[in-house]
């Protein structure tokens, strides 16, 4: 008994958005319906020649709508949108090809069909239970405002005594009970729509491929700029100082004889650029890896960028233990490069950082109460951020909207 009312609970609190669900599908449905029919006199004016040029368009004007069931299947059941399709390339003979040799294409078309049909009905159910419910519940309520000796028809009979109302009354629990199922009806709804429009193996492959060379490409990418700022460091930086310090020396061996005051400050001088420039080796080493966070971990590293950033960070780091010396590295450099650009770019005065996620995700979030209007350039710091995050697999998402705030979010897989 307890767990029915559990289960009972669980489906009402579900209930609302199983029937915005059902009802935008209904939408879509009747879209679905005109695109079916679209496609069939497309398909009619093909047999004769004149509708051929016209066919891979109208497959194409049809894909935003699949595409917009296929991500409410997925949000709704909680899971990621796979979309894969060949592209239209190439001349009209190619494209009309690819309209029959894709699959996704004969998918898209047994799922408008099957939706078509079923989506309208589906959706009146979802709108008219609730309703039906509400208002048998009411019907004592409504036959009380009647003027005297009038009935008020519910269900089928006229209510004009107490029992027949409380009768009435009574019908709103097995139409209350089919109600509840609505959210089952959802599910089984947007399952359908995912079995349908799932792409194939080799479509999944595919897609697998093409993400992994964007993402070899950006590691390329992320690899050859960090290249160029270790070489830019070194010469502008510890290289000048080094060709200062031979300088110095030589000009103190010439001097040593003659003047060797003036010799003994060369020396000196020679080895005080000495040490700015080990200073400056060390500075570029620790941009490559970190040693704190060999030592240290993650946690404390960022601890320590935060306690030296300008503006005051509120952390929420959560129990991020030990990771890959890949991630650490690259969540490291992600947090230093968003709140540089936060320092430099915001004008905010208070910055949030949360680091967290399960085990094999790391997600980090960076936000400022800045200006907002972040905007992504090629060769800026968000750029930087993108490509380290995609060299690993990751994402990264920009929120930042004019008057702010700005919400960086990076995420790192962390499997092996």
């Amino acid at each position: 008994m307890i767990e029915a009312l559990r289960t009972a609970r669980d489906k009402a609190q579900r209930l609302p958005g199983a029937v915005w669900y059902l009802a935008v599908g209904g939408v879509t449905a009747l879209l679905a319906l005109f695109a079916v029919v679209g496609l069939l006199i497309v398909g009619a004016f093909c047999l004769i020649g004149v509708g051929i040029p016209a066919l891979p368009e109208a497959v194409r004007l049809v894909r935003p709508l699949v595409s917009f069931e296929r991500r409410r299947a997925a949000g709704f059941l909680g899971e990621r949108a796979v979309r894969a399709y060949q592209p239209f390339t190439g001349g009209l003979r190619q494209r009309v090809a690819t309209v029959f040799t894709d699959p996704a294409n004969r998918r898209d078309f047994g799922w408008l069909v099957a939706h078509a049909l079923t989506g309208i009905y589906l959706a009146v159910f979802a709108v008219a239970l609730p309703l039906s419910t509400l208002t048998q519940l009411a019907i004592p309520a409504f036959w009380q405002l009647m003027p005297p000796g009038q009935e008020f028809a519910g269900f089928g009979f006229a209510v004009d005594s107490w029992p027949k109302a409380i009768l009435s009354c009574s019908l709103a629990i097995p139409l209350a009970l089919v109600t509840l199922q609505l959210p089952v009806a959802a599910r089984w709804q947007a399952l359908a729509t995912r079995a349908m429009l799932k792409p194939t193996e080799d479509a999944l492959l595919a897609d697998r491929v093409a993400a992994l060379t964007a993402t070899r490409a950006a590691a390329l990418d992320a690899h050859g700029a960090e290249l160029r700022r270790i070489e830019r460091d070194l010469h502008d930086g510890a290289q000048a100082r080094l060709a200062a310090v031979i300088m110095q020396l030589g000009m103190a061996d010439q001097l040593r004889d003659q003047d060797p005051d003036t010799a003994r400050d060369l020396v000196r001088k020679a080895q005080d650029t000495a040490t700015a420039a080990l200073a400056e080796l060390r500075d570029v080493v620790r941009n490559v890896y970190p040693p704190v966070l060999a030592d240290r971990g993650l946690v404390s590293a960022v601890s320590a960028v935060a306690a030296r950033n300008p503006i005051p960070c509120v952390l929420d780091l959560g129990e991020v233990g030990r990771l890959p010396a890949a991630v650490e590295a690259a969540a490291y450099f992600v947090i230093t490069e968003a709140l540089t650009n936060a320092t430099k770019h915001s004008g905010a005065t208070g910055i949030s950082l949360v680091l967290g996620g399960p085990p094999e995700l790391l997600t980090i979030e960076i936000s400022d109460d800045g200006v907002g209007g972040a905007v992504e350039i090629y060769d800026g710091g968000l750029a930087g951020i993108r490509r380290r995050a995609e060299a690993l697999d990751g994402r990264m998402v920009l929120t930042s909207p004019p008057g702010g705030p700005t919400v960086v979010r990076v995420e790192l897989p962390c499997g092996s």
